[in-house]
Order: C-alpha cells, then sequence, then structure tokens
C-alpha cells in the first residue's frame, strides 16, 4: 500500500514537474549595471498569459523599473516594447506589475532599472508553458448558456420582422403572401445561426484539442541500479515516446551543461529524507545516463535528475528507485566526478536519531548550526521554530565557520559559492537553488548568447554534430585539475574576472544567500552544500512553511 501510495504521489508530481518540481516562480538575485536587485517572478500557468513580476531594490535610488519578455527563438529583435513597473505605495525601492508571455517554451525577462546611479539591466530566465485549462465555473456557464438562447431567438425573429411587420405602414396587417415569407425566412434564418453556431463549436473544440497537445508533459525516465565490479551504478534512461507527436525532435542530442555537468541527479531516501546525494551521471548514449553510486544505505529513494536544452528550457525527470545494499568491498568505491557527494542524516520525524560514521551529519533547523563532517559549521540566521509564509520571498542566508569559530570562505564548488536543495517531505516540491537564484546557470548564459545575436530566429544546429562538441567540451572539463576546472567555469558563467584573479558577480565572503520562495504550505528539508579544502560538506536543515495570512 506505501508503495502504491508513493507511485501516485509521484504521477501527480510529475505532471506538474518543469524547470523544477512543484515550484515555477523565478527567483533571481544579480547586479544591473550598478544596482543589486532581487527579482521574483510569477509565470503564468496557461500560455499566452501574464507573468507577476516583482523587483526589489537592494542598493541605491531607482526612479523607474522596465520589464519586457524575450523569447529565445525571436530574440532581442523580435521582442516588444517594455512596460513600466509600478513602485508599491508604502514600500522603498519595490516595484511591481505584468508582462504578457505569448510564447510558449524558453523565455525571459528583461529588467532595466533606470534611477540616479545611471542605468542597468539583467535577464531572468522563465520557463513558459501551460500547465492548466481552465474551466468555467457552472453558474456562468448557465448564465451565458440563457443569454445564448435569447440572442438565437431575438437573431431569428428580428430577421422574420425584417421582411414582415418591419415594412408594415401603420394601420396594415399581414397578408397571408407576408406571413409565409416571414416564417420562410426565419426556417432560413434559423438554419444559417444553426450552422453558423455548428462551426464556432468546432472551432472551439478544435481549437480545445490543440491547446491540449500543447499542454507541458514533463519527460519520462525510468531509473534503474546495475551491478559493476561489485559496485552499485546509477542508471536513468530517457522515455523517448511520444516525442514526435510533442515536437521534442533531437532535443536529447542538444542538452548542454550547467555547471559543467550535463545532469544533475539529486536522490533523497524516503519516507525518513534521511539519506541524500548528488551525483552526475554521465550520457552514454542519446537515452542512457550512468553513474557510479556512493556509499549510501538501502531503501527507497525519490529520484530528481535536472537537464538543460540548448535554448535554455531546464526540466527535471521524477523516478522512484530501490537501491539495495552495497556488498562489502575492500577496494574504494569509484565515482563518476570528483564533486559527486552524499550524506546520511536523522529521519525527519526521529531527530537526533542517526548512527554516527564517517558520512553522518545532525540535522538542523531555522536559527541554529549544523556541524560537518571536518568539524567546521554553518549557521542558518533566522528565528528558531518560527515558521515561514508559503508564497513570501525569502533569502535563505547561512554563514560558514571553521572549527575554531572564525569564518571561512567557502571554495567555488561547480563554479558556485554553495549550492541548496530544497524538497518538501511529499516529494511534491524540489528545487535545486544557486545564490543567483531559482535558474539553471545555463539559461542565463543562453539568453545572454541569443541577446548578443542579432538574427530575429535560430538556426537549429546538426544534432550529431552538436553532441560531439558538447561531449569534447565535457571531456575537457574532467581532464582538468580541479581547481582549474572551477576557474575555468567561473569565468564561463562571468563570475570570475581573470585579470584580476578573483571572483565577481556575488559576494565572496562567509555569509551566502539564496533567494527563494516556498509554494505552499508543509515541511521541508534543506541540503546545503559547500566546500572546504577541496571536499564538498552537506549540511541538513527542517523548516516549516505555513499559509501566508491574507487581510
Amino acid at each position: 500500500m506505501k508503495n502504491l501510495i508513493l507511485i501516485i504521489m509521484l504521477l501527480a508530481v510529475g505532471m506538474t514537474a518543469k524547470a523544477h518540481v512543484g515550484s515555477a516562480g523565478v527567483q533571481m538575485q544579480g547586479q544591473a549595471g550598478p544596482y543589486k536587485v532581487l527579482v521574483s517572478v510569477e509565470p503564468p500557468d496557461v500560455i499566452p498569459g501574464t507573468a507577476k513580476i516583482t523587483v526589489f531594490i537592494e542598493n541605491g535610488i531607482a526612479k523607474k523599473v522596465l520589464a519586457r519578455p524575450i523569447y529565445f527563438y525571436s530574440g532581442d529583435k523580435g521582442a516588444p516594447s517594455p512596460d513600466e513597473l509600478a513602485q508599491v505605495a508604502g514600500q522603498t525601492g519595490q516595484f511591481q506589475g505584468t508582462v504578457w508571455l505569448m510564447e510558449w517554451g524558453s523565455s525571459s525577462a528583461q529588467i532595466q532599472v533606470e534611477g540616479e546611479q545611471g542605468k542597468g539591466e539583467l535577464i531572468v530566465p522563465i520557463v513558459a508553458v501551460s500547465t492548466a485549462e481552465r474551466e468555467m465555473p457552472k453558474h456562468l456557464g448557465i448564465g451565458l448558456s440563457i443569454l445564448g438562447v435569447l440572442l438565437f431567438l431575438l437573431m431569428i425573429t428580428t430577421i422574420g420582422a425584417s421582411v414582415s411587420d418591419g415594412i408594415l405602414r401603420p394601420g396594415e396587417t399581414l397578408t397571408f403572401a407576408q406571413k409565409r415569407k416571414r416564417w420562410v425566412n426565419m426556417g432560413i434564418a434559423t438554419v444559417l445561426c444553426s450552422v453558423i453556431l455548428y462551426g464556432g463549436s468546432s472551432w472551439w473544440d478544435s481549437w480545445a484539442e490543440e491547446y491540449k497537445q500543447w499542454l507541458y508533459r514533463p519527460i519520462q525516465g525510468n531509473a534503474a541500479i546495475l551491478e559493476n565490479r561489485d559496485q552499485r551504478v546509477f542508471q536513468l534512461k530517457i522515455d523517448t515516446t511520444g516525442f514526435h507527436s510533442q515536437r521534442r525532435g533531437s532535443m536529447l542530442s542538444t542538452l548542454i551543461p550547467d555547471h559543467g555537468k550535463l545532469m544533475h541527479t539529486f536522490l533523497v531516501r524516503t519516507p525518513g529524507m534521511d539519506a541524500f546525494a548528488h551525483i552526475h551521471p554521465e550520457r552514454k548514449d542519446s537515452t542512457t545516463f550512468e553513474a557510479y553510486l556512493p556509499k549510501l544505505p538501502a531503501g527507497k529513494y525519490l529520484v530528481y535528475s535536472d537537464i538543460v536544452q540548448r535554448s535554455g528550457f531546464a526540466e527535471t525527470i521524477v523516478d522512484t528507485i530501490d537501491i539495495p545494499e552495497q556488498q562489502a568491498k575492500s577496494n574504494p568505491l569509484q565515482v563518476t566526478a570528483e564533486e559527486d557527494t552524499y550524506v546520511v542524516t536523522d529521519p525527519i520525524d526521529s531527530p537526533g536519531a542517526v548512527p554516527l560514521d564517517e558520512n553522518v551529519v545532525v540535522c538542523g533547523k531555522l536559527g541554529t548550526k549544523t556541524v560537518f563532517k571536518d568539524g567546521s559549521y554553518a549557521v542558518w540566521e533566522g528565528k528558531p521554530d518560527k515558521p515561514l509564509d508559503a508564497g513570501k520571498p525569502y533569502q535563505l542566508t547561512f554563514e560558514f565557520f571553521n572549527p575554531d569559530g572564525s569564518a571561512c570562505y567557502p571554495e567555488p564548488y561547480l563554479g558556485m559559492t554553495g549550492h541548496v536543495a530544497v524538497v518538501r517531505t511529499d516529494g511534491s516540491v524540489y528545487i535545486h537553488l544557486h545564490p543567483t537564484g531559482t535558474f539553471a546557470m545555463a539559461a542565463e548564459k543562453s539568453f545572454k548568447d541569443r541577446m548578443a545575436d542579432t538574427a530575429t530566429t535560430v538556426k537549429a544546429p546538426a544534432p550529431a554534430l552538436f553532441r560531439d562538441s558538447i561531449d569534447r567540451y565535457l571531456a575537457k572539463l574532467k581532464a582538468m585539475p580541479m581547481e582549474e576546472r572551477e576557474v575555468f567555469l567561473m569565468t564561463e558563467m562571468g563570475m570570475y574576472d581573470v585579470k584580476d584573479g578573483a571572483m565577481s558577480g556575488m559576494d565572496h565572503g562567509n555569509r551566502i544567500s539564496f533567494p527563494y520562495s516556498f509554494p505552499k504550505a508543509g515541511r521541508y528539508r534543506i541540503f546545503l552544500q559547500l566546500k572546504r579544502n577541496a571536499k564538498v560538506l552537506t549540511g541538513v536543515y527542517d523548516v516549516k512553511v505555513k499559509d501566508a495570512v491574507t487581510l
């Protein structure tokens, strides 16, 4: 029964999976020229539709904030003119408004800020897809049906009167011929109006069917555990059934790396959320990805695998998997990538109940510290035992310290100062965060490159050549020493200045913030990942989220 419930839950999750799972909103923290801004975007669930945009100016004084949608396939030259966002009354530095998203697929919002420090702009990637169908309220349908019948009868009687009563002089009465003419014309009008109504109904039904074809359907994948020389191997096979009808074509050959990896996979043991892994399966063929498993304990795991298309359209493949116990082995386990890591912690309903070994951490909560396995620790800023509000943008801020209590400056990990995975206890919400926001860095880079391209249409590359070029790029990255690879990735993402030999584009201190808005109430587990002394460290935190209070 438990397995059946879990399968049903994952099917429901899969229906809403896009760039992440159950968390459609986008938060971005970055620089718009001289202004540090936090942008929150709530995309529509029906395309065309309006996206709600809120911009927080964190430094400087802004006089005007503009926003406009830019689509990957039409680019800057094909984008509409910007709309001005209104300043929120009583909220200094906060602007809010909407933009129309007219195209399905990879989109973005260009934010332009004008103020005392000059002008600046930034691009916020958005996944624009239809995920819902609107149902007409019953009372509205009844009212419109009655009105339609009245209009139908009024049209017929009006046409009949126009050839009979409408042409009579005062005091005259209808002749038999005029009465017959009235009924004949009313009959013809009835037929014509019925044909028009039938045609309109057929057009509406065909449009609705076409809309259903464009409803977003997440990619399906089948996860499995293989054995290779007494070591467990995680395998994910992507199901391409229906790719042609969904117009996905050769998309699996045109995937692009995000943070230097073609796929990021997160494994979370359920129901206790007490084991976690972040691994990076490598492509074996167009539909198959594999990675060696770390020393995870046996159990049933939720699987979340992130990929990014060439257009910047990011998706998460969701599945569940049963992982067997690792057989005893004298030699160290092999790893697919140096950055692959795992951690074991206490079950979410049994705090402190965890056996201590070399890769165990005790879960913390808001306002407390979590000690990593090397003795360093991180403190999540905030008030203990205070639940957070659903739908409210937050800065999840952590301070990182050495074992002696001195400030610890995290080393780059896949080109960033840190990573966070947020998972709701029922698995219905999952998201992979960075200090820059909730979007894939590869998506931002795709749009920056597209903005630099003046073409109004995008030419699709040859899939085989594109895939080969990506494979060569990944092989080059893997062959680099770790430190050189991190500098390369940061430079590529615009976060390292080669001339100055220092990080740029983000604050580099021991205080790290991740912008996020919890989509709904519930209990969440947060997995924080930092790097120190060339080792990836994982801390775990729990938080309760309540529905926001509305006045």
